[in-house]
């Protein structure tokens, strides 16, 4: 027996939790920043669910949790077909996947940040001074897509966890993740666009992100069943992936539903975050395959029927 195959293997929870570690010490402010924003988080959230468990929840929290119902049935609805579909082409895909971004960003631009721009001014009776205020919020949201992003797996991360010799996190499953993450802001962005009650920025905002929900289903449960997985599982897994949007809708709620000035920033907070996912997490994805022509056109048809979407329903 050589020296080679006398090593010990570690495992793979063991080789993450070393390279997380190394992270936090390499970063300890962005670390404790971190910390503090999920603990943040936490509190949102358990108000949300005492306000729906102790039966006193207000027509805003209600509408909250339904939209991020409805997200996550758009992304079970989208992750249905592939009991039956087996393959789609890869050009397809990513024009799917380009199609998700638009909507996200035309949702993030006009169904956020130009109410949240709207309420600021309503507040300040200043332009400028609305502007700093939503553009803070923005700042918040990047701020925590970032520390997220730090410790979390990405393929095109080479440094992280999942890069060379970790083989617990293979390409399929960084995708999956990455899917997943970005489905935590789009719930939130649910939350807060009903914070007030008003169907003309929270229902336009809801269709949108439920819309571009079904493709990501289906791109999630192909993605897995092409890489050997049984298709209830693939399907089963790309449903829980939307689980995160309910949850991120009742995060927004609790988020947006306490001093007047927060419903702004908390809008210019989805706004960044979605901003950042889109920019760093889907539209990486839709070029890795020489795809861009296809992607960018599924990107602009997005984007053009968002913004059709928000003029009609808002």
């Amino acid at each position: 027996m050589d020296a080679e195959s006398q090593i010990p293997l570690s495992s793979p929870t063991a080789s993450w939790r070393h390279q997380l570690q190394r992270d936090v010490r390499a970063h300890p402010i962005t670390a404790i920043s971190l910390l503090l924003a999920l603990l943040a988080v936490l509190l949102l959230l358990a108000q949300s669910l005492v306000s729906l468990m102790m039966g006193d929840a207000t027509l805003a929290t209600r509408y909250g949790a339904y939209g991020g119902l409805a997200g996550f049935a758009a992304t079970a609805l989208g992750a249905l077909p592939a009991l039956v579909l087996r393959r789609v082409p890869q050009k397809f895909e990513d024009a799917m996947l380009g199609f998700a971004a638009g909507m996200m960003l035309a949702a993030s631009a006009f169904s956020l940040l130009l109410p949240g721009l709207a309420a600021a001014r309503d507040l300040t009776q200043s332009g400028g001074l609305a502007a700093v205020i939503v553009v803070f919020g923005m700042a918040l949201g990047v701020l925590l897509m970032l520390g997220l992003d730090q410790f979390t797996p990405h393929e095109h991360d080479k440094t992280g966890p999942c890069g060379p010799g970790y083989q617990a996190c293979p390409r399929v499953w960084l995708f999956v993740f990455a899917i997943a993450l970005h489905n935590l802001p789009e719930g939130m962005a649910i939350g807060v666009s009903f914070a007030r009650g008003d169907m003309s920025v929270g229902l336009p905002l809801t269709t949108a992100i439920a819309l571009q929900d079904i493709p990501e289903g289906l791109a999630v449960a192909l993605t897995l069943y092409a890489a050997g997985f049984r298709s209830l599982v693939a399907v089963g897994v790309a449903i829980l992936t939307g689980l995160l949007e309910p949850i991120g809708a009742l995060i927004g709620i609790g988020l947006a539903s306490g001093l007047a000035m927060a419903y702004p920033i908390g809008l210019g907070l989805a706004a960044g975050a979605m901003l950042f996912v889109v920019s760093h997490e889907v539209i990486p994805e839709t070029h890795r395959n020489g795809h861009q022509t296809f992607a960018t056109l599924g990107l602009m048809l997005g984007f053009a029927l968002m913004m059709t979407l928000d003029t009609a329903l808002g």
